[in-house]
């Protein structure tokens, strides 16, 4: 696509075919004012999706049938989109061969339990995912920031964290880690969509309406599990959240090129 020396848009013949299916059009009319590069990017953006998770469905056949085990762990700022990411990328997969775990407040038994405890009871079996919205690393960022754990907790926490993911990835679990930033001026937007939405508001807890108030102290922590966690085993892959799309096509290419469900498709033999 190009525009001419008027300013008009001259589309190629592949565009104009994009804009005349079911998901072109609807893109179009989607404002009240059509616009044809807009609707384009999404149309675009959308196939994209659709074919990652086409491979989605391949991996997650590969993870059933050889027995695999895979956790994804989202962490980033609130109302970063994690969720909708999670729900996006698990939409046409196998219900039965994966979970969203997405824990509330520990109960009075779960806090005189080692820590962990609760996430290790959240751990896939064989020939399942699981995907975390939000993790063990609430310990790392959200506790410390609103009070919710000692500095002795926190300082047991990073002492422990790395020796228990190697522990769990030497039982033969996939372990990814994603960490969704978005700008403060863009958790704002959201927060204030959010809560001018019926639909929307219950979302709004009492740690998201601290979250602007406690921006830097939440980076400050940010930081330092970064500092201490992003290890070569396990690193820590940080998506750019502004952009809702594009955060989770990148989410999507990650675990697609991370676990090697292709090379042994192609080899068509399980590793060792």
């Amino acid at each position: 696509m190009r525009k001419g020396t008027a300013g008009k848009l001259h589309l190629s013949e592949e565009d104009l075919q994009l804009l005349n299916t079911p998901l072109g059009l609807k893109s179009l009319l989607a404002d009240k004012k059509p616009n044809v590069d807009k609707a384009l990017r999404l149309v675009k953006s959308e196939l994209r999706f659709h074919e990652l998770q086409a491979e989605v469905i391949k991996l997650q056949n590969w993870v059933i049938e050889k027995n695999k085990k895979v956790v994804v762990i989202f962490e980033g700022r609130d109302a970063a989109g994690k969720g909708g990411a999670i729900r996006r990328i698990t939409e046409h997969i196998n219900p039965r061969h994966f979970r969203i775990v997405a824990l509330p407040k520990p109960t009075v038994e779960e806090q005189g339990q080692w820590y962990f405890q609760r996430y290790v009871n959240q751990l896939p079996k064989p020939g399942e995912m699981v995907f975390f919205d939000r993790s063990w690393y609430n310990r790392a960022v959200v506790e410390p920031v609103n009070g919710f754990c000692t500095k002795s907790q926190y300082q047991s926490f990073m002492e422990q964290v790395n020796s228990f993911e190697n522990m769990i990835m030497d039982s033969g679990i996939y372990l990814i880690k994603f960490y969704f930033s978005i700008t403060k001026e863009e958790q704002a937007r959201r927060f204030k969509d959010i809560q001018s939405s019926p639909l929307k508001r219950w979302k709004l807890t009492p740690v998201d309406r601290k979250a602007q108030e406690l921006w830097d102290t939440y980076t400050e922590f940010k930081l330092k599990m970064f500092e201490h966690t992003d290890l070569k085993t396990s690193p820590w892959i940080v998506v750019e959240a502004n952009s809702k799309t594009e955060a989770r096509i990148q989410v999507l290419e990650y675990i697609i090129d991370t676990i090697p469900y292709i090379q042994a498709e192609k080899k068509g033999e399980e590793e060792d």
